[in-house]
């Protein structure tokens, strides 16, 4: 048997990676971060327990890495939903109803991931990372900011201001107040976006399998 490419161990690592980090956003959307293990996302995974290690330094680095995956591609998602529009207070509104709906859908790994921003690692700079600040920081230019490296960190800092009001155990703020807070902050009307929650979003919401945000196949950008 002739050896495999190196583009097709490419494909191969890119395909193992990705089913990680399907596994970890499932199981600690499941189960909570500290009773799932490297194990445990190994095993849904199908991939050997040292190719976790191979991708990522620990736990915490991965489960970071899966949520900001999970994050842009819902953001994504958002923005390309039809009709398409390249209106920028269309497209704001429509990124702060992602980032609060993924609050208000999945508070159990969103509580987890905001706990794991606050230990000494921080931000995980991965790619999924930067292409969540990609996508924002393209947001924020369409609305017309004339300082996105200012404006950026900013509207960051606000959905994770938010998100963390929106899960605050026992004194939850409800995501409706935080939108309003939000849309006041940029002067968006209230019709723009999709409200979490609302009629309007059960029926632009696809089914809530996530594998969808974890393609095998290579996407194009």
């Amino acid at each position: 048997m002739s050896p495999r490419s190196a583009s097709v161990n490419e494909e191969l690592r890119r395909r193992s990676r990705e089913r990680l980090l399907q596994a970890a956003v499932e199981l600690v959307d499941e189960k909570g971060f500290e009773a799932t293990t490297l194990a445990d996302i190994a095993d849904r995974a199908g991939s050997a327990r040292g190719l976790v290690s191979y991708y990522f330094p620990g736990k915490r680095q991965l489960v970071q890495s899966a949520v900001h995956r999970l994050m842009h591609r819902t953001l994504e998602e958002a923005l390309e939903r039809e009709p398409c529009t390249d209106d920028g207070r269309e497209r704001l509104a429509r990124a702060i109803d992602a980032i609060l709906g993924l609050a208000r859908d999945r508070p159990v790994l969103m509580r987890q991931h905001m706990a794991g921003l606050l230990q000494a690692e921080g931000f995980v700079q991965c790619p999924e990372q930067r292409r969540l600040s990609e996508l924002l920081s393209d947001t924020v230019a369409r609305y017309g900011s004339q300082d996105v490296t200012a404006d950026y960190p900013l509207l960051r800092a606000l959905l994770m201001g938010a998100v963390y009001a929106a899960l605050v155990p026992g004194v939850p703020m409800p995501v409706p107040a935080l939108r309003a807070e939000l849309f006041q902050r940029y002067g968006l009307d209230w019709e723009l976006g999709v409200p979490p929650g609302s009629d309007q979003d059960a029926g632009a919401r696809p089914a809530q399998d996530l594998s969808r945000f974890f393609a095998t196949e290579e996407r194009a950008e």
